[in-house]
């Protein structure tokens, strides 16, 4: 009995949480189906206008000088909707790239022309102009509509005083109206999401240009970090290394010293040397610290040039990531799946990546335990790690919350997608406020 009545009241709230969640909307979703209305039927007018002149224009001298200034005013007419989106609906879109200039007027006329930004954001502002009378009616008529057939009993009555039959349309009005009420918040934020793509795939630059976009932005990185490196060396150089030698050629000194100075092939056994246990066992302290000096600096040069260019074994993948993951004091379960063996650069790119993210681990996400899966198979790489850490990691800003894989300062995760971009991969952070936190990287196994 206690049972069913339990059962009851959880498909209650069930279904309570369920209505709130579809009559929940963003206030900036609301604003842009009000406020979008004027912006799509201007933009709407002015790009039908422009196409309009445009055709009829085609044939005769000034067909093309009006096509390239009007294109070049739509281009710009890009700026104002990726604003709009960007405040009202929270989806940023990166600005195309601006126009080249070449030199003469018949160049740049054929740049424009062939601009497929242009042509794109004249597209999109063609069909804003349905989807900003659909979101207004959504987000206004709807409501409208509605509240006025749940009043229709009540407009009767007072538009037509006295005794009066009920008919259907009172009984049908009641339903209709609250059905138009409840529709409203799910049409408005299904023509958001319309929005938000068609503002994605039209608004912002051409996937070339994006891609070019990356590669400049990982190049700039990289060379970054490879400069960092580079001074890290020369300073770790400088300072380790070199130190070691002079002390080692001190050393040396020493006991080149405690053996005495040169003499005959018979020596006379009363002159000072090394004969005497004194001397002896000073001289074996002197060799013994000259070979741990020597053992130091070779075991530094070691790390030196494995930091210069980690190199994974030559069995690959398969032989590198067990080694490295049983070097993390946290305990890694790995599972592997290689049956494609990537290039040379992208297992570098998956090396660095699998390191860098189980030092985060170790040292910023309180983990007990993480687990690593590699999978290279049909011209994918897929890696996967995640942590039962505190999460709350962001790639591109401090973890709120200590972080997990992700974490790191932001800026480590920043740096592991510039790399993984150089050779078109992906990375992708998942870390909500308590964890778990995981880490996926998608690349291709050739460059």
């Amino acid at each position: 009995m206690g049972g069913g009545a339990g059962a009851g009241a959880s498909t209650v709230r069930g279904a309570a949480r369920g209505w709130r969640r579809h009559l929940a909307v963003r206030g900036g979703d609301w604003a842009f189906a009000v406020l979008g209305l004027p912006v799509a039927l201007l933009g709407g007018l002015c790009a039908i206008a422009v196409l309009y002149a445009g055709v009829l224009l085609s044939l005769t001298v000034v067909g093309l000088p009006f096509v390239v200034l009007a294109l070049r005013g739509v281009r710009r007419l890009g700026a104002p909707q990726r604003w709009l989106v960007d405040r009202l609906l929270g989806e940023r879109i990166e600005p195309p790239a601006p126009l080249p200039r070449p030199a003469g007027a018949l160049a740049r006329g054929r740049v424009v022309l062939a601009d497929p930004v242009a042509w794109r954001v004249l597209l999109h502002l063609v069909l804003r102009l349905p989807l900003g009378v659909l979101g207004f009616a959504a987000a206004v008529l709807l409501p409208l509509g509605g509240g006025w057939l749940v009043g229709f009993p009540l407009w009767i009555r007072l538009l037509e005083p006295g005794p009066r039959a009920t008919g259907w349309p009172e009984f049908v009005a009641v339903p209709l109206g609250l059905v138009l009420l409840a529709s409203a918040p799910g049409a408005v934020r299904a023509l958001s999401g319309v929005n938000r793509r068609l503002a994605r795939v039209l608004l912002g630059p051409v996937r070339t240009q994006q891609r070019v976009r990356e590669l400049e932005n990982a190049r700039t990185g990289l060379i970054a970090a490879n400069t960092d490196r580079l001074r890290g060396l020369e300073r770790d150089l400088h300072d380790g290394t070199q130190a070691r030698l002079v002390a080692l050629a001190i050393t040396l000194a020493l006991a080149e010293d405690a053996l005495g100075p040169v003499g005959p092939l018979t020596p006379d056994p009363s002159a000072p040397g090394p004969g005497t246990p004194a001397d002896a066992a000073r001289l074996r302290a002197l060799v013994t610290r000259a070979r741990g000096q020597t053992d130091d600096t070779i075991a530094e040069l070691r790390l030196l040039t494995r930091g210069i260019h980690p190199v994974t074994p030559e069995g690959g993948l398969g032989e590198a990531l067990p080694g490295l993951t049983a070097t993390c004091p946290v305990p890694v379960d790995i599972r592997l799946d290689l049956r494609q063996r990537p290039e040379p650069a992208i297992e570098q790119a998956v090396y660095y990546c699998v390191a860098e993210l189980l030092t985060n681990i170790a040292k910023h996400s309180g983990a007990r335990s993480a687990e690593l899966t590699v999978r290279a198979a049909d011209g994918r790489v897929r890696l996967l790690v995640r942590d039962d850490g505190r999460g709350g990691a962001a790639p591109g800003g401090v973890a709120a919350s200590g972080g997990g894989a992700a974490s790191g300062g932001g800026s480590g995760l920043a740096g592991l997608a510039e790399r993984l971009a150089a050779v078109d991969g992906v990375l992708r952070v998942d870390s909500p406020p308590g964890g778990p936190t995981t880490v996926t990287a998608e690349l291709p196994t050739a460059v």
